[in-house]
């Protein structure tokens, strides 16, 4: 029997990509499913029905269940009608899939307030705008399933993403309260960093060269966004009632579980550091790490003279 027979599902931004794939695979698998998408464009301009329409058509060509949202995540109004929108078609909710995502890609410098709202407005605020009135049916029913999407760039950063790259960390913090507000109602909220190549990462200048140089096309079509879909799935199942407050990176034949901050190297003394103390014991705290972004060489800074050229890191 398919693993989500009988089963409800929202996935949002699924009218293209990764949450096309999502919600493709979780109709096959027997799911009754939601497709969300607004439609705008990869910076969240505009709106058209027809990418969820689409993927509509293309799970009921397959003798399956769907049907169309078009409401933005972005606001709690959007966030609770598509909620809506399953009770209305299917009378209940059991699993929901929090992908939708937009970039507004600047360096912080030039980063304008609008580009800060916009990204943190679809990402962070719409994974709440969603989950609040789901967590609401979820703990009455006493069973659900939250999927949430994080990112690489929230994890460890990538230049120019700040707006992103704060919001998608926020996501990966969400998840963890979540699952410990929710866990004790049979509900599991678990989180996907995923690494494939779509529309959005098609905007990031430079991201087709870097992430086709060196590989061969059978690596590069394991990029592809259908990758994720089966780990979604997993999760969203009765299988992974356990499974809850992780966060996994998703790629190609790729799944790892990535585990929280933790102290990596620790000073210690009884009382307050000075300065002068921090000054010598900071630095072999910091053995082993590198500067992700290193001054150039011969640059002049304050009290140090001219910057030494600094060694790569392993790896690049």
């Amino acid at each position: 029997m398919p693993v989500l027979e009988g089963k409800v599902a929202i996935v949002t931004g699924a009218g293209r990509g990764i949450g096309k794939s999502i919600a493709v695979q979780m109709a096959e698998e027997g799911a009754r499913v939601v497709v969300n998408d607004a439609g705008g464009g990869p910076d969240g301009a505009g709106h058209d029905d027809g990418p969820a329409d689409q993927v509509v058509a293309e799970i009921k060509d397959k003798g399956l269940t769907a049907v169309a949202s078009y409401d933005s995540v972005a606001t709690m109004q959007g966030g609770e009608s598509i909620i809506q929108t399953a009770l209305n078609s299917f009378d209940r909710l059991d699993i929901l899939v929090n992908n939708a995502g937009i970039l507004r890609d600047r360096m912080i410098f030039n980063m304008t307030e609008e580009e800060w709202d916009d990204v943190i407005a679809v990402h962070l605020k719409g994974h709440f705008a969603c989950t609040k009135p789901a967590a609401v049916l979820m703990r009455q029913q006493r069973c659900g399933r939250i999927i949430n999407f994080s990112s690489e760039s929230g994890l460890w950063g990538n230049a120019g993403q700040a707006n992103y790259g704060a919001a998608k960390s926020g996501i990966a913090g969400f998840t963890r309260v979540v699952a410990r507000d929710l866990g004790r109602y049979g509900i599991t909220c678990n989180c996907i960093a995923p690494r494939a190549w779509t529309r959005l990462t098609a905007t990031i200048p430079g991201q087709q060269q870097q992430a086709t140089a060196g590989l061969e096309a059978q690596q590069f079509e394991q990029l592809a966004p259908e990758f994720v879909a089966p780990m979604v799935c997993y999760l969203a199942s009765d299988d992974a009632w356990n499974v809850n407050g992780q966060v996994f990176l998703v790629y190609g034949g790729t799944v790892a579980l990535l585990s929280p901050p933790l102290p990596s190297s620790t000073i210690f003394k009884k009382g307050m550091w000075t300065l002068d103390e921090l000054t010598k014991m900071v630095p072999q705290v910091m053995e082993g790490t590198r500067n992700p972004a290193p001054p150039p060489d011969n640059l002049e800074i304050p009290g140090r003279g001219k910057s030494e050229p600094q060694p790569e890191a392993a790896g690049t």
